[in-house]
């Protein structure tokens, strides 16, 4: 019996922990393993490329710079968006929250963290949380198996199908959760 590795098409579920700057970001126990598939960009380039040939019970450390992360920080990703684009109430809106904008022209989802609030407009920055930063993970692999026909088709394991189902309401648009956006970049 051969034992299947982690290349293109195979979905990969890793259990790891992340660190930035000294400080524990992110654990993900193999309880919880976050299924990817290799190839895809489902997961940082970085990482993909560490896990390339690994198979189940591998346990490894890498350091990621920004270029294989999240990126460079991009200040022109820092807008300020009119208070009257929000098709939701935006008053309990916080300084450094996160917040999921959906752009209704186009079915987009934006991810951003909220900078500054005015009576005007609310200042936005659409980088990543992690841009800019060098990351360490301790990865353990927990599962390889091939993809579905499907799965190649979405580019995603069911998993995150699933997931991306779930945001959705019955009527087939963005859940609640998404702050409605009327802006064009």
């Amino acid at each position: 019996m051969s034992t299947l590795t982690l290349h293109n098409n195979m979905i990969g579920a890793i259990a790891y922990k992340l660190t930035v700057d000294g400080e524990i970001e992110e654990v993900i126990t193999p309880e919880d393993a976050i299924e990817y598939l290799h190839g895809e960009e489902n997961i940082i380039l970085g990482l993909e490329e560490a896990l390339e040939g690994k198979t189940v019970g591998d346990s490894f450390a890498i350091t990621i710079s920004p270029d294989k992360g999240y990126g460079d920080y991009d200040e022109e990703e820092v807008d300020a968006i009119p208070l009257e684009e929000f098709a939701l109430d935006t008053s309990d809106l916080k300084v450094g929250e996160e917040i999921e904008l959906w752009n209704e022209e186009d079915d987009d989802i934006f991810e951003a963290t909220i900078l500054e609030i005015t009576d005007d407009y609310i200042k936005l920055d659409f980088n990543h949380p992690l841009a800019g930063k060098t990351l360490h993970y301790e990865v353990q692999v927990i599962d390889v198996r091939e993809a579905t026909a499907e799965e190649l088709e979405m580019g995603v394991p069911q998993s995150i199908m699933t997931e991306m189902l779930a945001a959705l309401d019955s009527d087939g648009d963005a859940d609640e959760e998404y702050y409605s956006l009327n802006h064009k970049e």
